[in-house]
């Protein structure tokens, strides 16, 4: 059985704090920004006087997805590419930010489309079979996440491409931290289930010795 790696475990701890905490301090920090309305790109728009800190934060999320993809080796190596590419698309994004706010950038938009279709498709690249991992790296969990995250992706793409959405800020909130939860849920789990059965072999092989 492939192991999930300490480092991953650290990157799914902090992925979902940082998510919440970048747009969360960025967006508290310009008075009179609607996170319902406005997206958290616009946080790290050219014309935002937030600019570097939610970029910082961008950056930071992307270097964490970059860590656990490598780290995560419990999954299968199609979804580790997957989320490689992932954390790719977020430098990419960063780099390519949305000019202003009232603007926006084809380039910015390539990229945070991938990141956020990659993000939903990982589950089922990653899946596992063997009983040994955890469910939720198995088909009723894998094919679950891929399927609901891919649904939310496409009810937030949707609104994000249709100029005057009122609520696409709230819908790229809900996915963004739908994304990042589940990759969290499953490094962990599979993480303590692989120490759960580190724990059961060491017993079973105390026992032999105590019987032999």
């Amino acid at each position: 059985m492939q192991l999930i790696g300490i480092w991953a475990v650290i990157a799914a701890t902090l992925g979902p704090i940082q998510n919440v905490l970048g747009w969360g301090i960025s967006g508290a920090l310009w008075p009179g920004y609607d996170p319902i309305a406005k997206t958290i790109s616009d946080l790290a728009a050219d014309d935002s006087p937030v600019k570097w800190i939610q970029s910082s934060f961008f950056l930071f999320g992307s270097l964490l997805t970059l860590v656990g993809a490598w780290s995560a080796r419990a999954f299968a190596l199609p979804g580790r590419i997957a989320l490689g590419l992932a954390g790719v698309a977020g430098l990419g994004y960063t780099f390519y930010a949305t000019p202003s706010q009232i603007g926006y950038s084809d380039e910015h938009r390539f990229y945070a489309t991938v990141a956020f279709v990659l993000f939903s498709a990982w589950p089922i690249l990653a899946m596992r079979f063997d009983k040994r991992y955890h469910w939720a790296l198995r088909p009723v969990g894998a094919i679950s996440a891929s399927i609901t995250m891919g649904l939310t992706t496409l009810w937030f793409l949707l609104t994000w491409l249709e100029p005057g959405q009122p609520i696409v800020g709230l819908s790229e909130r809900v996915i963004a931290v739908m994304q990042v939860m589940w990759l969290s849920f499953a490094i962990w789990a599979q993480y303590l289930h692989q120490q759960k059965a580190t724990r059961t072999k060491s017993v079973s092989l105390e026992g032999e010795e105590l019987l032999g």
